[in-house]
């Protein structure tokens, strides 16, 4: 709109500045002359300025309306954009809040889950105290047992060279 007075305002200066150079030209003596021997002629010159108006405001009345529509579709274009920036704001705007939804269920969904973890993991740090010092007194009694074992066997030795030396001795 700024665009289109502008133009306005350029072209009626230019009108006003055409008139006031035919205004403040010295009269020509020979000009003159030959409009008063002239009638015809001057009406014509007259007739050739008015068309040359005609033309300069029907050439204005043309890049006038050109403008009008060009502002008109830079306006259109300027609401499509907006709204298209629009659309997309509102579309942002909604996935941030489905967004924010589901990260609120992940959570709600991951604190039971984490309580579960937290209730497993003590259970396997009682059962590991628990085991440590079972585990300890399994390795002493699997060292008792192969010294028993040990002691056995020797003895089942001894029992076996006395019962030889006793049948031996029934034998004699």
């Amino acid at each position: 709109m700024k665009l289109l007075q502008l133009l306005l305002l350029l072209l009626l200066r230019r009108r006003v500045n055409k008139e006031q150079t035919n205004l403040n030209r010295p009269p020509d003596i020979g000009f003159q002359m030959e409009k008063t021997k002239n009638n015809n002629l001057t009406g014509s010159g007259r007739l050739a300025t008015m068309m040359m108006m005609e033309d300069e405001e029907e050439m204005t009345r043309s890049a006038i309306s050109t403008l009008q529509s060009r502002e008109e579709e830079i306006e259109k274009k300027k609401m499509q954009v907006r709204e298209k920036v629009e659309f997309q704001l509102t579309r942002a705007e909604e996935e941030t809040r489905r967004l924010s939804q589901i990260w609120e269920e992940l959570e709600v969904l991951g604190d039971p889950l984490r309580k579960e973890v937290a209730v497993v993991r003590k259970k396997i740090d009682m059962a590991s105290k628990d085991l440590k010092p079972l585990g300890q007194n399994c390795q002493k009694k699997e060292r008792e047992y192969k010294e028993a074992l040990e002691a056995f066997n020797e003895k089942n030795r001894e029992k076996a060279q006395l019962v030889s030396t006793l049948m031996e001795a029934f034998a004699e």
